[in-house]
């Protein structure tokens, strides 16, 4: 009798632990309170001062935070260099030469690291500054959840293969998006985030070059005159993605995609007669209901295949490895 009530105590023990592993993955919005307690401020800082100076820097560090996300989950594997182990994300297709933001993360990691040596990671960092930057342009505020480590490797052939193009298919977004967990309102959303920064000529050159009917001739002349139709002249010229209110986050976006004055052709699918158009309307009308959906969001992506516990490291320099 008594060996087998140990044995119940020991099954029923054993299940609880293994009940309990899932909850350690968990990210969680107070991690650092006893750990950091001054993290949040000092990224905050750091973020505010990178925004002020830079007013597109808001959109490079919500971009990178993305960027992140879509390769490995939220790891931090886009911030590594080129190594004999590594062959780096930052040379993929769609970040080489258009990524930013690294020298403020790398600031803000090295204040943090300054107070607190070898507790926040990389990853978290880049999380924080997303939704901080949001701010600091007068977008949402998010309760960012934390506890990700930094990954020891990266994939610039899956950072080739899951980070959508400005020429990618609504249906090809769809499911590159629900492949991530995220829902098709998740990516009308997110994709949102165009409403600040700017896009680089070679990203759109096809579309206002076209002459197809669902981009607006007025819109296509204006985008043309600091964008050269031959290929390789003024690649990197230049265009804010919103051309009414650029450096400041509203719902502009979805207004000017209604009116075929999406820049690229990976917003202009969003209302193209297909599934999201609903969407992009509910957003065009109601910008409150876009700013808590976008939050949500951010939120989701950000739990995106995090690494916890012991898995992965916390770097001391976002660039490489320890």
């Amino acid at each position: 009798m008594v060996s087998r009530l140990s044995l119940a105590c020991v099954v029923f023990s054993l299940f609880l632990i293994s009940s309990c592993l899932p909850c350690q993955a968990q990210l969680s919005s107070n991690f650092y309170d006893s750990a950091c307690p001054n993290a949040l401020t000092t990224i905050r800082t750091a973020i505010r001062r990178a925004v002020s100076s830079e007013r597109r820097m808001a959109a490079s560090l919500i971009r990178l935070h993305f960027h992140d996300c879509f390769v490995q989950g939220c790891d931090a594997s886009i911030m590594l260099d080129n190594s004999p182990s590594i062959d780096s994300e930052k040379f993929s297709f769609s970040n080489n030469n258009s990524i930013r933001g690294f020298e403020v993360i790398d600031d803000a990691k090295a204040q943090v690291e300054s107070i607190c040596p070898g507790v926040v990671s990389c990853a978290d960092i880049a999380a924080v500054a997303a939704r901080d930057a949001s701010v600091a342009v007068g977008g949402p505020s998010w309760t960012v959840r934390l506890g990700r480590r930094d990954s020891t490797t990266a994939s610039r052939s899956l950072a080739d293969s899951d980070i959508p193009r400005a020429t990618t298919s609504l249906g090809n977004l769809i499911g590159m998006f629900n492949g991530k967990g995220l829902s098709e309102r998740d990516m009308v959303a997110l994709s949102g985030s165009h409403t600040i920064g700017q896009a680089r000529c070679v990203t759109f050159r096809g579309r206002i070059y076209d002459n197809s009917s669902d981009i607006d001739a007025g819109f296509a002349s204006t985008r043309r005159r600091n964008c050269p139709s031959a290929s390789g002249n003024g690649n990197n010229n230049l265009a804010p993605l919103d051309l009414v209110t650029p450096n400041s986050f509203d719902n502009n976006y979805f207004r000017n995609l209604i009116q075929r004055r999406g820049l690229l052709q990976s917003d202009q699918v969003l209302f193209s007669g297909q599934s999201t158009d609903s969407i992009v309307t509910e957003y065009s009308r109601n910008p409150s209901l876009f700013s808590s959906d976008f939050a949500a969001a951010m939120l989701r992506m950000g739990d995106i295949e995090p690494l916890t516990g012991s898995q992965g490291e916390i770097r001391r320099v976002c660039s490489v490895v320890n």
